[in-house]
């Protein structure tokens, strides 16, 4: 499956915090702990009372399992966060607001939004800064209930021509 990528699952959640070994010091992985996210491209756009974030995937398969996941999972917490290089950037929880998930016939669009002025601004300053990440070469990565449902690029950063010199 083409349409998905490879994911270190230990930079979702700390599964480890607090737990000691044998010998009182934390335990050490000794394998990875490696899931396959369908990879999608994302749209971060403002909307009446908060933000919208559309996913798209081109490949049927990955589209279909993200479709599944979000069917699954909504209802819960959705949050997104971005990183540069392997290190995380920025990390958006979408508490203040309420949100909605709709399958598209290219992936799926998430809509969270909140009646308050300034959960609004909190929402949208969200958008921002998850559009500015993506769209100049982060990664992000999207969840519900701390399940990772798909990972990519924005949709400018993928649609960039390498310049003339």
């Amino acid at each position: 499956m083409t349409g998905t990528m490879m994911m270190d699952r230990t930079g979702v959640s700390a599964q480890t915090a607090g737990l000691t070994g044998a010998t009182g010091t934390s335990p050490v992985p000794t394998g990875g702990n490696w899931l396959m996210v369908p990879r999608c491209t994302f749209k971060f756009e403002k909307c009446q009372g908060g933000l919208k974030v559309v996913c798209v995937s081109d490949d049927a398969m990955a589209r279909s399992m993200m479709q599944n996941l979000c069917s699954a999972l909504q209802g819960g917490l959705c949050s997104c966060y971005c990183t540069l290089n392997g290190v995380t950037v920025c990390t958006c929880n979408f508490t203040v607001g309420m949100c909605k998930c709709e399958m598209t016939d290219t992936g799926f669009c998430v809509t969270c939004t909140s009646g308050d002025a300034a959960c609004c601004a909190m929402i949208q300053s969200c958008c921002d800064c998850l559009a500015t990440m993506c769209n100049n070469g982060c990664t992000c990565c999207f969840l519900m209930n701390n399940t990772p449902v798909c990972c990519g690029c924005g949709e400018a950063h993928t649609s960039k021509t390498p310049s003339k010199r």
